[in-house]
């Protein structure tokens, strides 16, 4: 292992497993992308989304790459009457993050989190490490140990992927 990321340093000081992966080299830009570099199912490479509520709460969304976030079930899952993504240029300075390496853990301050569904169905899921370049791999019952999440249906234009 090269480098430990911030994430990686947290989930060893709770004790939590996880399996580190490493694709910086492969130009994998996308959550497919990424998917495709690490040799892995889309339907288990989760990308980390942002969202502010009308009440003017933010939100985190992991959802799989090859989906797009539905603003209505999503405002269903965390009570708000509506929510929208917050604007690119905000995420570094609410989460600590950059675009392509925002991670659930180790935000700046944490945000009610909602995990789509689909992650139960795999033993495992591999979400960013916190830097572009860098994955974890982890089961979402260890990830629920890290940060208190929920689970909803969450997803829109759902494909069946292999």
């Amino acid at each position: 292992m090269e480098e430990k990321t911030n994430v990686m340093r947290i989930l060893e000081q709770k004790k939590l497993p996880y399996k580190a992966h490493i694709y910086k080299d492969s130009g994998a830009v996308s959550g497919t992308e990424v998917a495709e570099a690490l040799g892995e199912d889309m339907r288990r490479v989760f990308k980390t989304l942002v969202a502010v509520g009308a009440s003017g709460e933010h939100y985190v969304f992991m959802i799989p790459v090859y989906c797009n976030l539905d603003l209505k079930k999503a405002a269903r899952c965390v009570g708000e009457k509506k929510v929208e993504m917050i604007k690119q240029k905000e995420l570094l300075g609410l989460t600590g993050y950059v675009h392509g390496g925002c991670s659930p853990i180790g935000m700046k301050k944490f945000f009610k989190t909602t995990v789509d569904a689909s992650a139960s169905e795999s033993d495992t899921v591999f979400f960013s490490a916190g830097k572009i370049g860098y994955q974890v791999e982890m089961a979402l019952s260890e990830l629920s140990k890290a940060i208190k999440l929920d689970v909803g249906d969450i997803c829109s234009d759902r494909r069946d992927q292999n």
